[in-house]
């Protein structure tokens, strides 16, 4: 227990220090929220009552499908993974440890934006608080483990980009975060329903307990999926 700590904690003080981490997990979300959550305000006044929610949204999906595969793929596509062999230790170390780090890492930024939104911009609080933080806490698990297996699958950096971005940008368009996901014709709002994003931002907007179920199940999926990987990478 006291190595994996210690590997924990080296791991969160690494993202720190990473820029890649720093600027997709810290810079860009912080600037694209006080940028934008004037505009969205100004725009639309009702905005306000979902403000919270859909900058954690977009957070939380920068962060794992963008900060998140790169530094998977530094470690699993380089010497680290050799040494993790030749010392013994199993492979699902450096994928525990960079999702719990980098869920940190997302909630502090998440946490930001709540203390940050309301008096700032005139955001209403979520209703139902416990609620809202499971909710917030099932996507960042669900998104994370995405982000994993993405890191794990595609070795590259360049690929890694373009399939990050073909996740990202439809989570961020269909989820409903941008604009009423009632604007959407009927076909793509059903297809949004694919994009953990959009489930989520149900369950952190609309209070459907129903959700959070279908995260859980999700998340169960991915962390099969990674397991898989995993033990195909020790052969």
């Amino acid at each position: 227990m006291k190595a994996f700590l210690y590997g924990l904690g080296l791991q969160f003080r690494l993202d720190i220090r990473s820029k890649t981490m720093l600027v997709t997990c810290y810079l860009v979300p912080l600037l694209f929220f006080f940028f934008m959550s004037g505009i969205f305000v100004s725009v639309d006044p009702a905005a306000g009552e979902t403000l919270i929610s859909s900058m954690s949204v977009f957070v939380v999906t920068m962060s794992a499908l963008i900060g998140l595969p790169p530094s998977l793929g530094e470690v699993y596509g380089g010497e680290v993974k050799k040494v993790y062999k030749a010392n013994g230790v199993p492979l699902s170390l450096g994928v525990v440890t960079q999702f719990i780090s980098c869920f940190l890492h997302t909630f502090i930024v998440c946490i930001i934006i709540f203390a940050v939104a309301p008096p700032a911009f005139g955001a209403e609080l979520p209703q139902n608080l416990p609620l809202w933080f499971c909710s917030l806490a099932a996507l960042l698990c669900v998104t994370l483990a995405a982000g994993c297996l993405l890191g794990l699958l595609i070795r590259s950096q360049a690929k890694q980009t373009m399939a990050a971005m073909l996740l990202f940008l439809p989570s961020v368009i269909l989820s409903g975060i941008m604009f009423p996901a009632s604007m959407l014709p009927a076909f793509l709002r059903y297809a949004a329903f694919a994009f953990p994003a959009t489930i989520g931002f149900g369950a952190m907007t609309a209070s459907a307990v129903w959700q959070l179920p279908v995260l859980a199940g999700e998340f169960a999926a991915l962390a099969l999926a990674i397991a898989l990987v995993l033990r195909r990478m020790y052969r």
